[in-house]
Parts: structure tokens; sequence; C-alpha cells
């Protein structure tokens, strides 16, 4: 009973301390409930004095936009209005060029309606005059026509003829000027030493009885001698002289080489002749090379082929009427670039050219055809340039010249050839050209007189008057010409001078 009490009192107490416990908690309630609602009157009451404001500058924003659109607008429209006037003040002005153009086209139909009548008129009475005419003269329009074009042409002949050769005695004349000037400063810049250096065939002995040890026992030294080297070995009574006939010039220098060197050993026997025999031939390749390689320093050619350069070598025994090849080469390769500089020409293909145009030389007694041909079929095997090989082809004249170049080297070919000490001539030669050269002038009809003067580089040829006139002379110097040319071989060139005059004699008694 003691211990129920005590319980009884403590649920009591529970109970009454849970309601005590809620009414405290609603009081509370009630107070945050309060605070809440002054919280959020107080913001509703920020919030529309905010509104407020942002209205009236919404408002304020909005009448200084409008008043500013409206001035726009004003001088947009003022704007306007002057671009309207200026468009119908414009269009009043079109309109009156518009009206003026009217009128002038119509004066322009007008007027040129009275230009047909007009022309048609005058068409009509020139016809009409023509036709007079003809019933007069009982010739027609044609052939009046050709009657005076006739008339005029024959009066006119002498006058133009007279005309035409001052104007071509003038031009060749300055031609002539012009081309000396060019050809004397190529030939100034380049003065190449005119010593020739021709290859013996004569090899001094030091004795006679050297002879008999060339020739050898029953003669088997010299059989073996010149079946080694391809040449003739002419041992006659000449004193302390022996000659080596053979008409390849490189094999020719093996053999003369070949001698001494057997002359100065003493030792004459077949195999020391095949020792120095192949000693010989190294010699001569190796100065063939050496040859080359002076060529390519000297003319500043560097782009050929070793072989091809090897050929060049070997010009250095090749000779042309006495002149050495190589030197001559060399020559036309200077005197054609400096040419080709004065002109405006390619240079480097003249010079070029100029070089290899006589390459052909060096191989054309062991080749059939002409050097230019073997020379072409060379330098198209070492894969020259073409326009090298158009240059160099045409300097005999068996192909026309196509480029400015091949002209060139065909100049310089003529120059170095025909310079006085150059070439040598035999006398029976020199004779028979001159005859021939005189031969050929006498051969034309009309002919009196020819005579070959400057030493065969001129033609002086005299004709009859009363055949030929002044017309036919021309004509007849230029066959002349072409008849040399196509008939005779000469290095240079030859002049051709056709001299017609009349002669009156009367007597006075």
């Amino acid at each position: 009973m003691n211990q129920i009490i005590p319980f009884i009192i403590g649920i009591f107490s529970l109970c009454l301390g849970v309601i005590w416990g809620y009414y405290i908690r609603k009081s509370i309630a009630k107070r945050k409930i309060g605070s809440i609602e002054l919280e959020l009157q107080k913001k509703i009451s920020k919030a529309k004095n905010e509104s407020e404001r942002i209205l009236k500058e919404a408002k304020e924003k909005t009448e200084k936009l409008s008043l500013k659109l409206q001035k726009d607008y004003d001088r947009r429209k003022s704007e306007l209005f002057k671009t309207e006037q200026l468009l119908l003040n414009r269009e009043h002005v079109l309109d009156r060029r518009i009206s003026i153009l009217e009128n002038k086209e119509r004066e322009v139909h007008r007027e040129a309606q009275e230009l047909r009548e007009v022309k048609n008129a005058l068409e009509n009475l020139k016809k009409e005059t023509e036709e007079r005419l003809e019933r007069i003269s009982g010739l027609s329009q044609i052939e009046a026509k050709k009657e005076l074009l006739a008339e005029v042409e024959q009066n006119s002949q002498k006058e133009i003829l007279e005309r035409m050769t001052k104007l071509e005695r003038q031009g060749i004349e300055l031609f002539e000027k012009k081309a000396k000037e060019i050809l004397a400063q190529a030939i100034q810049k380049y003065a190449v030493s005119q010593a020739q250096e021709i290859t013996t065939t004569v090899v001094p002995l030091p004795s006679d009885e050297v002879k008999g040890r060339i020739i050898g026992k029953e003669g088997r030294n010299i059989r073996t001698f010149e079946k080694l080297t391809g040449v003739e070995v002419i041992v006659d009574e000449t004193p302390e002289t022996v000659i080596i006939s053979g008409f390849n010039p490189v094999r020719r220098e093996i053999a003369k080489l070949a001698l001494e060197k057997l002359i100065q050993d003493g030792r004459i026997q077949p195999a020391r002749i095949e020792e120095k025999v192949e000693e010989a031939k190294n010699e001569v390749s190796q100065i063939i090379k050496e040859a080359g390689q002076r060529v390519i320093y000297e003319t500043g050619i560097i782009d050929l082929d070793p072989k091809l350069i090897e050929l060049l070598g070997r010009l250095y025994f090749r000779t042309s009427y006495g002149q050495n090849v190589l030197l001559h080469s060399i020559e036309v390769a200077l005197l054609a670039q400096n040419i080709a500089d004065e002109i405006g020409a390619d240079s480097k293909i003249a010079r070029k050219a100029g070089l290899l145009h006589d390459v052909g030389k060096a191989i054309d007694r062991q080749i059939q055809g002409s050097h230019v041909e073997i020379g072409v079929k060379v330098l198209e095997k070492f894969k020259v340039e073409k326009e090298v090989i158009d240059a160099m082809k045409a300097h005999h004249d068996e192909y026309p010249p196509e480029t400015l170049e091949a002209v060139i080297v065909k100049v310089a070919d003529q120059i170095s050839g025909a310079r006085p000490g150059a070439r040598k001539d035999t006398l029976e030669n020199y004779l028979q050209r001159l005859g021939e050269l005189e031969e050929i002038a006498l051969s034309f009809p009309g002919v009196k007189k020819a005579y070959a003067i400057q030493a065969g580089r001129e033609i002086r040829v005299f004709v009859n008057p009363e055949e030929i006139d002044d017309l036919a002379a021309r004509e007849t110097a230029k066959e002349i010409a072409n008849k040399i040319e196509s008939e005779l071989v000469y290095p240079g060139e030859i002049k051709v001078t056709l001299i017609r005059e009349s002669k009156v004699v009367e007597i006075a008694k």
C-alpha cells in the first residue's frame, strides 16, 4: 500500500507536468507566430516601397526615351523631306535633258537623211562622170587605170631606182659600220697568239748509224715498229733524219715519241720497241687529257663529259690548212662569246657552240661523213643542249642557221680562219681559186671583164651597159655571188663589185 501511493503521486505529477508543459509551449508558439507576422508585414511594406520607386524610375526613363524618339522622328522626317525635294529637282533636270536629247536626236536623223541624199547624188554624179569619160576616151575604167599606172611607173622608174639605191647604200653603210665596230671590239678583246703548233713528222737522229739499228736485222725492227704504231717509217738518204708518214696525227705523234725514246735509250729491238710504244701511247693520252683540261680552264666551260673533253684534246694534234684546230676552236669560242655580249645574244650558248663546232674533226678520219655531221652525232650522244647543237651545226652552211647564236658561231669561225696568217694554202690552190673565181663571173651574159683582187677576197666585174641596165645589174651581182657560194670552197667572204658605166665619144672636126 505504501508503495502504491508514491506511484500514484508520481503518475499525477507526470500528468500535471505534461499539461503544464503543453500550455507553456503553446504560449511560446503564439509569441513566435506574432513575431513572424510582424516581420512579414515589414518585408511587405519594404517591397511595396521598392516597387513604387522602381515604377517611378521606369516612368521617368520612359518619358525621356519617348522625348528622344520624338526628336529623332522629327529629324528623320525633316531629312526625308529634303531628300524628296532634291529628287524632285533632279527629276525636273532629267526631264529637261531628255527633252533636249530627243530634239538633238531628231536633228541628227534629219541631217543623216540629208547626207545620205547628198551621198547618193554624188555617187550618181561620179557614175555619170565616169561614163562620160569612158565615152570620150574610148577606154574602160580598168583600162584607164592600167594605162595611168603604167605611165606613172615609167616616169617614176628612174626616180624610184635612184631612191632605192640611195636607201640601200645608206642602210648597208650603217649596218657595215655597226658590224665592223662589233667585230673590232670582239677581236680586240681576244688577241690570240698567232704561233702555230704544227705536228712534225721529221725525227732528227744523232748520227746516220742509228738508221741501221732502226731498220734492224732483215728489217725486223722497222716492221715491228710500223705494225705497233700503224705508220710508215721512211729511211732515205737524207742525212741524220727519219721521216714518219701516216694520215692519223695521233698515231704519228705516238710513233714520233716512241722513236725518240728508242733513240735516246739506244737499245732498239722488238721487245724494247713494244715497251716504248706503250709508254708513248700513255704519254700521248696524258697530253690529250691535259690539252682538253687546258681548254676547259681557258674557256670556263665546266659542264662537259670527261670523254668529250678528251675528244677536244685530240684536236691538239689536228691541223686545218696549217691552223691548229684546238687553238682555232678556243679562238672561235671566245670570239663568239664577245660578239654575243655586244649584240645581246646568249653568250654561254655561243661560247660553248664555238668551242665544240669542230669536235667532229677529232674522229672524222675514223668515221665516214663530214666533220659537222660527226660532231652533231657526238654531241647528241653526250646529251649536249639542243641549242648548242643548233648553233654549231650551221657554221659551214650544211644546215640553215635557225638561231642568232648559229649566225654568231659562223661569223666567228670565218673571222678565225680568214685572218692573215691563220691558214696556209698552197700556191697552186691559190691560183686555181682565183682563176675559177674569174671564170664564174665571165660565164654570165653581158660581162666584159672580171678581175680577182685583194688576194681573192674581192671580184670586180665590168658589164656592157647596152645589154644590162641598172635593175639587171643588181640581179647579175646577186647571181654571181650565189654561184660563187655554191661552186667554190674558200675561207671568209668574197665581195662581188659589179660596175656598169657608159662612155660616149664624139669627135669635133
